[in-house]
């Protein structure tokens, strides 16, 4: 069975509500003007991208990365801007979401092509592409992953401390109003609340305002409430697929039949996942939650994103340093003017073994 043919045999377990296969994607149409903030992130995103494309071609003695996916610097509201965005989406609809970046073996590296392909019309590659041995989607993140990790960690203790708290009180201060029948459910609630069930308790506090004694424990269950609901937040950093992409990365696979990865940058360490896990883990709905969640990204148009456990994906890069990093100004039509920020240089330190084994190849 080809890759190909084993991403397919999975996209058929995939719910049709997370996303349907069978059916045509949706086009877009060309926004019509740019945000600073979409700038910088995308100034961002290149940025992740160039930090691998160095860290691979810098490492490997055996494999060289090229830039494939499209990078044209050109934004809504400029000139040519819509024919380029127009032809983009031909282009997805023909043969689906270039990778960022390609990886091949020297032996098949064009060096007549050089190390960025981006530029070149996919008909007059489409044979050398076949032959890489994975395509590369990168995404970026603007946090440092371990002290986002270690702050949610105190969030979460001093949260649960909180609430086992708060419980023990009501029980021992308020049990004679929660034995009577009509309140007595909530005794049963408190009395199912520890460590290991509190991510799964909910509730509908009460609002008791007859006498100022109810009043205060109404106010108690506000406050257990609201310490739960932190607890029960998700507490990781994610790989951070969208899933209008999986079928436009699924068109480009039935093309090409070369293995799919997202690899997502944080500013200290980058984590991946291959396209299939992230399709064999939308298929398993016990691991939601854990593994992953699916949620409308506000940050990113409410577009629905699927947002995977880095614990569960793999460590690409075990340290990062940090970019350098600028304003820019930047005119675009009739004098509108555009403040970013620009990163550049940052060092991405493999780790050779885990991406050796992500990409399953032998020898990097």
């Amino acid at each position: 069975m080809t890759y190909f043919e084993q991403i397919r045999e999975l996209t058929k377990l995939i719910p049709t509500r997370i996303v349907d296969f069978s059916t045509e994607r949706e086009r877009t149409s060309p926004p019509t003007q740019a945000s600073s903030n979409f700038i910088t992130n995308k100034a961002q995103g290149d940025w992740a991208e160039m930090l691998i494309f160095r860290a691979i071609n810098e490492t490997s003695k055996n494999y060289v990365a090229i830039r494939y996916g499209k990078s044209d610097d050109i934004i809504a509201g400029e000139t040519g801007f819509d024919e380029f965005y127009n032809d983009f989406q031909d282009e997805l609809d023909t043969i689906g979401k270039r990778p960022d970046l390609l990886v091949f073996k020297k032996q098949d590296f064009n060096s007549n092509l050089g190390y960025d392909i981006s530029k070149i019309k996919h008909s007059e590659i489409d044979e050398y592409v076949k032959k890489a041995v994975a395509g590369l989607e990168i995404r970026s993140s603007a946090f440092l992953i371990d002290k986002y990790e270690n702050e949610m960690q105190k969030r979460t203790e001093f949260n649960l401390q909180k609430a086992l708290r708060i419980k023990n009180q009501i029980l021992s201060e308020y049990a004679d109003i929660l034995q009577e029948p009509k309140k007595n459910k909530y005794l049963e609630i408190l009395n199912g609340i520890n460590e290991n069930t509190i991510l799964a308790v909910s509730f509908r506090r009460p609002n008791w305002k007859s006498s100022e004694r109810l009043a205060r424990l109404s106010l108690l269950f506000k406050e257990l409430k609201d310490a739960i609901i932190i607890i029960q937040k998700r507490n990781y950093l994610s790989i951070t697929p969208k899933v209008e992409d999986l079928k436009v990365v699924h068109k480009w696979i039935e093309k090409f039949n070369v293995p799919h990865y997202y690899f997502q940058v944080f500013f200290d360490k980058s984590f991946g996942i291959s396209f299939q896990n992230i399709l064999s883990l939308i298929t398993k709905p016990e691991k939601e939650g854990e593994y992953y969640e699916i949620s409308e990204d506000i940050k990113n148009q409410n577009k629905t994103t699927i947002k995977i456990n880095t614990h569960k994906t793999t460590q690409i890069a075990y340290k990062i340093e940090e970019p350098e990093h600028k304003s820019v100004r930047r005119e675009v039509g009739r004098g509108r003017l555009l403040f970013y920020v620009s990163f550049d240089k940052g060092t991405a330190y493999l780790d050779i073994e885990n991406l050796k084994s992500l990409l399953k190849i032998q020898k990097f």
